[in-house]
């Protein structure tokens, strides 16, 4: 059982002791914090905060002991219940709001749960804030609201339709031309929002959707990262009903991918080429992805007379580095496609609409359409850690061992070779460090995340 306390948020698993374990006392821990920082943040009188939750086992619990305790410090709630991630984004400007706390913990197993913390922009905490927020949860600094002065709970059940409603507002998003394109398209929602928020907004595009797992009562049927290998059911029913092509999303909703008509995966990675390759034929700009997504990017960017620029893995960075470098669309490898004419925060909604746009414009097959990106090929392989080994110490040895290549280490190692690269860092969310590979070849991806795991191995003597 874990907890993990992060700049990111508060991510563990329910049950077990406090402090080991996102339990109830961790939970009210962590949400006083984040009210009292809030509060640091400007003196008025009345605060206000968003809260969303996907549709995990635990969710409700959690979420009305965060709602509980920010109405304990004096701060409205503004509940949106059953919600996705990127829709709770969008409603904490259009609310005018101080925050928001979205009560997921994404792709991560039944089990756990999380608390994700935005700003008064709707947008994840910079890592100053984060690292403030884990202070006042371990100091005494926490004072709460006397009896005339508590918060109040304020539902809105609305905000998925709010947030449909800005997508298809969007000046790229010409919803007469999805729907006369007549698309069938199969939907697994992961028994989470997904299965509330696509459905709804493939109907107000006038596309037809088969619902595939779109229960939202978090008995997730299969593992809720949408990977290939856990997609299988979604395969078969875009074949079974010769759908145009398939969509999955993570029970949050901010990563997205396709399936072709086929039945065959149009790849994670190629999710934000794909949309970045209708923005940028639109209104050409410059694009931003993390170092551990792929090169394709680059290559479509470039197409389009673009720049493309790499970030540090993790959203707050990307999105950082976007709004430096006047990016007009960006993401990360995993799906996650982030738009700033919408939010900044990684949204399956706008890249499904982007993605519908893009096929109806072009009037070609799913399969079509990714034989036509340069080819690349991905391994993403993780090692667990254990608390003897010193995780640096090992990525500066493999930084040394590679010195001749061509590095970059503003985020563990990246090592760029002649036609592939790897990438090494420490995760985020979970106690292991991640091996991403990417080659012309699934084999040669493979065998050099093969290369890098036994490099790794020998020097920790794992």
């Amino acid at each position: 059982m874990t907890l993990i306390k992060s700049i990111s948020g508060i991510r563990g698993t329910i049950g077990g002791s406090t402090g080991d374990n996102l339990t109830p006392i961790d939970a009210v821990k962590f949400a006083s914090a984040y009210g009292v920082w809030l509060k640091q943040q400007r003196v008025k009188e009345d605060y206000r905060v968003v809260v969303g939750r996907d549709a995990r086992i635990s969710g409700e619990m959690i979420q009305n002991l965060v709602m509980n305790t920010l109405v304990g410090l004096g701060i409205h709630v503004i509940d949106l219940g059953l919600s996705t991630t990127p829709t709770v984004e969008v409603a904490v400007p259009l609310e005018h709001a101080d925050g928001g706390i979205i009560l997921t913990a994404s792709h991560n197993p039944k089990q756990w749960n999380a608390l994700k913390l935005l700003n008064a922009k709707g947008e994840f905490l910079n890592g100053e804030e984060g690292a403030k927020i884990l202070d006042i949860a371990e100091s005494d600094e926490m004072s709460f609201s006397d009896v005339d002065h508590l918060g109040k709970i304020t539902k809105n059940d609305a905000y998925i339709d709010i947030h449909i409603d800005e997508v298809l507002d969007l000046d790229l998003v010409d919803a007469k031309a999805i729907a006369d394109a007549k698309f069938k398209v199969v939907v697994d929602g992961v028994n989470s929002t997904g299965g509330i928020a696509i459905p709804l907004l493939l109907e107000r595009l006038g596309v037809e959707a088969v619902k595939l797992y779109c229960e939202p009562n978090g008995h997730f049927p299969h593992n809720p990262e949408p990977l290939k290998e856990h997609l299988g059911d979604l395969a078969n029913e875009v074949v079974k009903h010769n759908a145009d092509f398939g969509i999955v999303v993570d029970p949050d909703v901010d990563r997205l991918a396709f399936m072709d008509e086929n039945g065959e995966m149009f790849g994670e990675e190629y999710t934000l080429v794909a949309c970045a390759d209708y923005v940028l034929s639109k209104t050409p700009g410059n694009t931003v992805s993390n170092m551990s997504s792929t090169r394709a990017l680059s290559d479509v960017t470039n197409a389009h007379k673009g720049t493309y620029e790499a970030s540090a893995v993790g959203e707050v960075n990307v999105v950082d580095l976007m709004k430096k470098n006047n990016a007009i669309i960006g993401g990360e490898g995993n799906g996650g496609i982030i738009y700033p004419e919408l939010h900044y925060g990684r949204d399956a909604l706008v890249g499904v609409a982007l993605f519908l746009n893009l096929l109806a414009e072009r009037k070609t097959k799913v399969s079509e359409l990714r034989a036509s990106y340069p080819s690349y090929f991905m391994s993403k392989n993780k090692i667990a850690l254990t608390p003897e080994l010193d995780v640096d110490a090992i990525l500066e040895e493999m930084a040394n061992k590679y010195s001749h290549e061509r590095l970059t280490t503003i985020d563990g190692v990246k090592i760029d070779f002649s036609n592939s690269w790897a990438h090494l860092r420490k995760s985020n969310t979970e106690p292991i460090i991640r091996i991403y590979t990417e080659a012309p070849t699934q084999t040669e991806a493979d065998e050099l995340a093969d290369k890098i795991i036994a490099d790794i191995k020998a020097i920790a003597n794992i």
